[in-house]
């Protein structure tokens, strides 16, 4: 059970993201300046090249991929600056002309990301949130099957914040702060700003999602007044990226805590990330050597968050993504068995006759170097001794310089530190352990087929006899443990159960609300699947730490496996 904290900043109207939505238009106005200045500085003032690319991108955006959230004018108004471009080309103040043009175009992407923040509706959301995660997380029976929808304290309860807590805490009265979170779900946004607010106390914080997130007028509504920045991937023109990396970096200048998700969008492999996009954290860097510049010693700090939780609602087609991804033409996607009737009754059943838990995990907070951070903020080296964040940036002549090469280099260095966090403070649930354990089994037991003949295999074909499944659990605990010794891994308290009561718990939890069973045990106690793809989803969550290496598998040809 986690202990709830007091909010840092108890007064909404004195969190930076209010302060900084109240005066919106200003804010707007600061980031068009700053693009058109980095963008003149990268093309020197002419613009006529950087026009027509931008053009003839999102010319065909417009009419390969267009979505129901974007502006009704839109083609009309790339056909009108396709049309201004021709014109200019004539004018004699020809590069007046285009200068004008980029203004505008700028304009319309930042009021296109930026949004607001209204108290009102973030009190609403918070009311809303804690029913639907108590609905969620919670049972819907009570003691005599009476109809129990769950308290407060029965979904924080549920809510397990485990780390450096308070050490994170200290670094809002110190600077600004950047959490970055593994990223699983389209929830994630929305579960880690309701965990941090109710859990640990953390003002709210400025975020990116998604712009195809945006297409349901309800959930536009809400997003557009919780502070969201909002992010089409779709657009890859220099106007729209430049716009996009002024954004978070003036945001956090101006002292705005931000939620990046580091590895760009969810992770389809159901894998803790091993790679990160190293744009949105580069636009860090940039805003720490900025503060530097103009003569504040504000520092940033990065917070890393390690969610973990028994299911992910978009499971089955995120896996499938994947899988086609990375297949090609080996992959072979094959119908579900349950009927939609089925499926449907399942998923209401598991929703109101299961409960669930979340993990979250606070990292070692870190500076843009990803340099530790004592209890006052300070850098420290791996000895202890305080570092002089400000030296990093310094030319030969000792002056803060804004030098891109240098800084790509610091952001990949930030990138493998926040990967090393991800790993490190994870927490292995009950669920993801089994899982993994499964599938390798069903691996090792099929050997002479490829993954993806294995993925097509009839479910009613494989099986696990509990026994040799116990053994390999003991097995592979033992290993974790170590690791957990070494302050590699964390565990869950489920991990401390019986061996028989661990593999009951993970079969259980795992993929709790799928229509399909992720893991179910049959009438003569051997573990069985209904999705083996499902199962490899939430076995992927365990790569990374050569468990599979560490566990006889001989065993298997120990016990009769008949049935």
């Amino acid at each position: 059970m986690s202990i709830r904290k007091k909010h840092i900043i108890e007064d909404v109207k004195e969190w930076p993201i209010y302060k900084i939505s109240q005066n919106r238009h200003q804010f707007v106005q600061d980031i068009n300046e700053h693009v058109y200045e980095q963008l003149s500085k990268n093309h020197a003032s002419n613009f006529e090249a950087l026009l027509e690319k931008t053009v003839y991108l999102e010319k065909i955006r417009v009419r390969t991929n267009p979505w129901k959230v974007d502006p009704p004018d839109e083609a009309k108004y790339w056909k009108s600056v396709s049309q201004e471009i021709k014109k200019s080309s004539l004018a004699e103040d020809k590069q007046y002309f285009n200068q004008e043009l980029v203004k505008r175009i700028i304009n319309r992407y930042s009021e296109e990301i930026v949004s607001s923040f209204k108290v009102k509706t973030y009190r609403f959301a918070l009311v809303f949130l804690t029913k639907l995660f108590r609905r969620i997380l919670n049972t819907f029976t009570g003691k005599g099957n009476r109809f129990y929808w769950g308290s407060k304290k029965d979904l924080y309860n549920r809510l397990h914040i485990t780390g450096n807590v308070d050490e994170a805490r200290a670094l809002f009265e110190k600077g600004t702060v950047v959490v970055v979170p593994t990223h699983f779900s389209n929830l994630d946004s929305v579960m880690m700003g309701y965990i941090l607010d109710r859990m640990v106390g953390f003002p709210s914080f400025a975020y990116a999602a998604g712009l195809n997130l945006f297409d349901s007028e309800i959930t536009a509504y809400f997003m557009n007044r919780l502070g969201t920045y909002r992010v089409d991937r779709r657009k890859k023109n220099p106007i729209y990226l430049e716009c996009l990396k002024a954004v978070t970096s003036l945001s956090l200048q101006n002292g705005v805590n931000n939620i990046f998700f580091p590895g760009g969008t969810r992770s389809r492999s159901g894998s803790i990330e091993k790679k990160l996009k190293l744009g949105l954290l580069g636009s860090v860097v940039q805003a720490q050597r900025a503060n530097f510049e103009n003569g504040k010693d504000e520092k940033v700090f990065i917070v890393p968050i390690i969610a973990a939780y028994p299911f992910v609602l978009e499971a089955k087609s995120l896996i499938n993504n994947y899988l086609r991804s990375t297949g090609k033409e080996k992959y072979i996607h094959s119908r579900d068995d349950l009927s939609m009737y089925k499926k449907t009754y399942r998923f209401i059943k598991n929703l109101f006759g299961k409960g669930s838990e979340i993990y979250l995990t606070i990292g070692e907070p870190m500076d843009v170097m990803g340099n530790n951070v004592n209890e006052n903020g300070e850098s420290v080296d791996e000895r202890g001794s305080l570092i002089k964040l400000k030296d990093y940036f310094l030319s030969s002549e000792g002056e803060v310089e804004n030098n891109p090469q240098r800084e790509s280099v610091y952001t990949k260095i930030l990138g493998e530190k926040i990967i090393d966090n991800f790993y490190k403070h994870n927490t292995v649930l009950s669920s993801h352990f089994i899982a993994f354990l499964a599938f390798q089994y069903f691996l090792k037991t099929n050997s002479d087929l490829s993954l993806y003949n294995l993925l097509n295999v009839k479910v009613e074909s494989v099986l696990i006899p509990q026994e040799v499944f116990k053994s390999i659990v003991e097995q592979a605990r033992t290993y974790l443990n170590k690791l957990e010794e070494k302050g590699e891994i964390s565990l869950s308290s489920d991990l401390r159960l019986e061996t028989a009561e661990l593999i009951k718990s993970g079969v259980a939890k795992v993929g709790v609300f799928h229509p399909q069973k992720t893991l179910y045990m049959d009438k003569y106690g051997n573990i069985r699947t209904e999705d083996l793809k499902l199962l490899y989803y939430y076995h992927n969550r365990m790569e990374g730490y050569d468990l599979e290496q560490k566990i006889d598998w001989s065993v298997i040809n120990t016990v009769d496996t008949e049935i």
